[in-house]
C-alpha cells in the first residue's frame, strides 16, 4: 500500500451495511461506486503531492474498504489480493488498469513466463468501476501529469496478504509478500 496515510477511520454511519453474509463481487461494485459518488466523503481525503494517501472504510458484509488518492504519475505495481475477491472503483480523475487473464499458482513459483495474450488494459474515468475474482493480478496507475485520482476499492474476504510482482517483458516474477500489519 502507499507510503504516507491519515490514520484510519470508520465510515460515516450513512455507509455501513450489517449484512451477515458475505458480500458477492456485484454487491462490492455496487459499494465502490456508492461511495465513489459520495463527493463530500471523497473531497474529505488529504491529497498528498508525493505519496498515495488513504482512509480505511467499513465495507459490505465484513468487508475490507479502502478511499485512495493517487497522485499524478503514481501507481501500485503488479500485485495480487493474496486470494480476495474485489472491486475498485474511480471516484476523481482516472486510473488504468493493467492486468493479467490469466489465473497464475499461488505457491511454488518465483518467475513465470507470461503467454502473448494474456494482457489487458483498461481506462476507468470517473464513476467507472470494475469487479475481479480471488485470482486477479493487476496495476493501478495515474498516468496524468497534473491531476490527483481517486479511488474507492473493496475487498473480501479481507486482505490476509498481497503478492508484489516485478515484470520484465513476458517475464512474471514474485517479490515480495505483505501481511496487513505491513500496510495497516
Amino acid at each position: 500500500m502507499p507510503r504516507s496515510a491519515p490514520a484510519p477511520a470508520p465510515a460515516p454511519a450513512a455507509h455501513r451495511t450489517t449484512d451477515a453474509a458475505a458480500p458477492t463481487a456485484t454487491e462490492l461494485l455496487d459499494f465502490v461506486r456508492r461511495i465513489a459518488a459520495d463527493t463530500t466523503l471523497v473531497d474529505s481525503l488529504p491529497l498528498d503531492p508525493e505519496g498515495r494517501t488513504w482512509v480505511r472504510l467499513e465495507g459490505p458484509g465484513g468487508s475490507e474498504a479502502w478511499l485512495i488518492g493517487w497522485p499524478p504519475g503514481t501507481g501500485t505495481g503488479w500485485h495480487d489480493h493474496g486470494g480476495s475477491q474485489g472491486a475498485f472503483a474511480t471516484a476523481a480523475g482516472r486510473l488504468r488498469e493493467d492486468s493479467l487473464a490469466a489465473r497464475l499458482p499461488t505457491e511454488g513459483w518465483k518467475t513465470l513466463e507470461l503467454a502473448e495474450d494474456v494482457d489487458r488494459r483498461r481506462q476507468l474515468e470517473s464513476g467507472d468501476g470494475r469487479a475481479f475474482g480471488a485470482h486477479h493480478v493487476h496495476q493501478v496507475l495515474n498516468e496524468s501529469a497534473g491531476e490527483h485520482a481517486v479511488s474507492v476499492h473493496a475487498y473480501y474476504p479481507p486482505l490476509p496478504l498481497m503478492r508484489r510482482y516485478s515484470r520484465t517483458g513476458a517475464l512474471l516474477r514474485l517479490e515480495q509478500v505483505e501481511r496487513p500489519e505491513d500496510w495497516q
